[in-house]
């Protein structure tokens, strides 16, 4: 039978802080290989990974012995946070693929998917800047797209507590937030992205897409526990 957490028992500042850097694990990958930190080959499976499978541990276990807020922050973070995702993409797609589909005429053609290769390029220790990147590369660089989505998600969760009772634009806020921050990093200059009006735009833009699906979809998943998986 589903089990609604009581609202009177929110989970605690020290949990949510717990969640998010756990969550944050993923990002962290990229940013501490930035700063040369610790490469992505290693913070992937030794760090971030482990982090990973602790933060569902922890959401498991509080599904069975806790209060479940726990639990429902980290399934409707990582499943509110992958929606927006593939909303982001979307919202790409004619940018990316505007010569192929005749819109050059009305969008620019920019390479807003060149980052995930070299994203899989660099959790296997090899070279950013490839001739051609292997089908491992490609789909590791999506994944680790796909894991920053949905990590994203339970960051945003564990800092508002309750999506419910939070408006969407503060995922907006969260999303434009992470984005101007990865562009002050070394991020424009690793993958070579030109720094022009058009592109931050766009990226800005692609954000702002993300940040309204992260908020709606978190919030709409939230009011309806019939969706959360059996057993809680």
């Amino acid at each position: 039978m589903t089990k609604i957490p009581d609202p009177s028992c929110p989970w605690t500042a020290r949990s949510r802080g717990l969640i998010f850097v756990l969550a944050a694990s993923s990002i962290a990958c990229l940013l501490a290989d930035f700063y040369q930190l610790c490469p992505m080959s290693f913070f992937t499976p030794f760090i971030f990974l482990p982090a990973f499978v602790t933060l569902c541990a922890l959401a498991v276990l509080d599904r069975q012995r806790g209060s479940g807020h726990v639990w429902r922050a980290v399934w409707i973070g990582l499943l509110g946070g992958l929606l927006a995702a593939l909303a982001y993409d979307a919202f790409r797609l004619p940018f990316v693929f505007a010569k192929e589909w005749g819109l050059d005429a009305i969008v620019p053609p920019m390479k807003l998917f060149k980052v995930f290769p070299r994203f899989g390029a660099m959790v296997l220790g090899q070279p950013i800047e490839q001739s051609s990147y292997s089908l491992a590369a490609q789909l590791i660089g999506w994944l680790y797209h796909f894991s920053n989505g949905a990590t994203f998600g339970v960051m945003y969760l564990a800092l508002i507590g309750d999506a419910q009772r939070r408006h969407w634009i503060w995922a907006v806020l969260f999303a434009m937030g992470l984005e101007m921050g990865m562009l002050l990093t070394p991020y424009p200059q690793v993958f070579n992205l030109p720094l022009t009006a058009r592109f931050v735009i766009v990226t800005l833009a692609a954000h702002g897409i993300f940040g309204v699906g992260l908020g709606w979809a978190t919030r709409w998943l939230s009011v309806r526990p019939q969706l959360l998986p059996a057993g809680i």
